[in-house]
């Protein structure tokens, strides 16, 4: 069966409590570029950006998502131009498992993941037995993993890196529960763990503040660069001017003043 327009049902989505916020029948209008993108930081700099791209001629129009799946899906389907919520290992992995020919334009920002708690107040006071919540995708996963592994938690297999999973933990003397969940809902999960491992994305969501409310943060010199994705050889004009835009001093200013260090740039 032919699969649906993901932006077309967008209105029954948002009826059911649904994902996207903003919609279009159409993916591509003359003079208008459609990008989707996370509410928060990735919307907040498109809309930064939104005032560049106008001198340059293009109009921006800015679709938001608040999952995972949907931004690559509806880019794949041409029902946006590029989106921007993820790194270039989760957009990799996730197009090698649905066979979908999507590629990076430009890396703009990073977010340092944040081990967040309603329950503790220092990470030393994590007991025994504690259950902590991580991404259940591959790549945020191991990520937040090896940030556990960072602050002590327990130790994984030699050369797992940020590839590991809860499998390749070989010493956990505190005996550490990993409960994995949609990355999307793990602000909600605090009030049910005692701890998680946040994206700084859903983290400032929900109004928590990386440098001030996270117990552990990840290293700033990390790897997981956050991208503006596109279809594979797209790479026209007004998807360069996007890229510019978003790698230029201005930006790096709004982003160095608005995030003080809970976004960082990665240009």
């Amino acid at each position: 069966m032919k699969r649906r327009s993901l932006i077309s049902l967008c209105l029954c989505a948002i009826a059911a409590g649904g994902l996207l916020t903003a919609c279009s029948d159409k993916a591509v209008e003359n003079g208008v570029l459609k990008v989707g993108a996370s509410p928060v930081p990735h919307a907040d700099i498109l809309k930064a950006a939104q005032p560049m791209l106008a001198k340059e001629g293009v109009k921006l129009e800015i679709i938001e998502f608040t999952d995972y799946v949907q931004p690559n899906m509806a880019l794949a389907d041409k029902e946006l131009d590029a989106n921007f919520f993820q790194h270039k290992p989760y957009l990799d992995n996730f197009a090698k498992e649905r066979k979908l020919q999507l590629e990076s334009l430009v890396a703009v920002h990073i977010e340092p993941m944040g081990v967040y708690s309603k329950k503790l107040k220092d990470i030393k006071e994590v007991g025994d037995a504690a259950k902590v919540a991580i991404p259940n995708d591959p790549t945020n996963g191991g990520r937040a993993l090896k940030i556990l592994a960072d602050a002590g938690f327990f130790t994984l297999k030699e050369g797992v890196g940020v590839n590991g999973t809860p499998a390749d933990i070989v010493d956990n003397p505190k005996k550490i529960q990993i409960v994995e969940m949609e990355a999307a809902v793990l602000p909600r999960a605090l009030d049910d763990v005692d701890f998680a491992v946040i994206n700084s994305n859903y983290a400032l969501g929900v109004n928590l503040n990386p440098m001030k409310d996270a117990l552990f943060m990840e290293s700033k010199d990390s790897p997981y660069a956050n991208i503006v994705a596109i279809r594979s050889g797209d790479k026209r004009e007004d998807l360069q001017k996007l890229a510019k835009a978003l790698t230029s001093p201005e930006m790096r200013k709004f982003i160095e003043e608005k995030y003080q260090g809970a976004v960082v740039p990665a240009f």
